[in-house]
């Protein structure tokens, strides 16, 4: 397993994890079943650049689904605060979000995926997108 002293590298198994996200709880590995998936932070709900980001993502998810490829964001804020900036998101970019976002309030996922800059905030990960493989395999990573 990775934490944010080890980096999970290309080949690698993507951790599975339980967790509250904006359409219910999820266990990931379930959730992407035997399909391509692409798991993406965002350092912080509310935040002109990210509003931006996961508007268009969900402007665009028409093409993942095509592809058979579910996208799911996350970040360390609080369930009610994805909540919130889901209506913002709907007001600000003219669009409904179509993909889950995952409430990472205590970092156990951020963590385990790396996503915590060791010299920046600790609260506030990094942009991080793994492409995941029908396998459960990390194929492709971007910071």
């Amino acid at each position: 397993m990775a934490n944010s002293n080890t980096a999970l590298q290309l080949g690698d198994e993507a951790p599975d994890f339980t967790a509250e996200t904006s359409e219910g709880t999820i266990t990931f590995h379930d959730w992407l079943g035997d399909g391509w998936g692409v798991l993406f932070s965002h350092p912080k709900d509310f935040t002109p650049v990210c509003t931006t980001e996961l508007g268009e993502v969900a402007r665009i998810k028409p093409e993942f689904d095509r592809r058979g490829v579910k996208v799911i964001g996350l970040s360390v804020d609080p369930l009610d605060s994805h909540e919130r900036w889901t209506r913002d998101i709907e007001e600000t970019q003219g669009v409904t979000l179509n993909f889950p976002l995952i409430a990472d309030g205590d970092r156990r996922i951020a963590d385990l995926y790396g996503m915590i800059h060791p010299n920046a905030d600790d609260t506030a990960t990094v942009r991080s997108v793994f492409v995941i493989g029908p396998d459960k395999k990390i194929k492709l990573t971007i910071t």
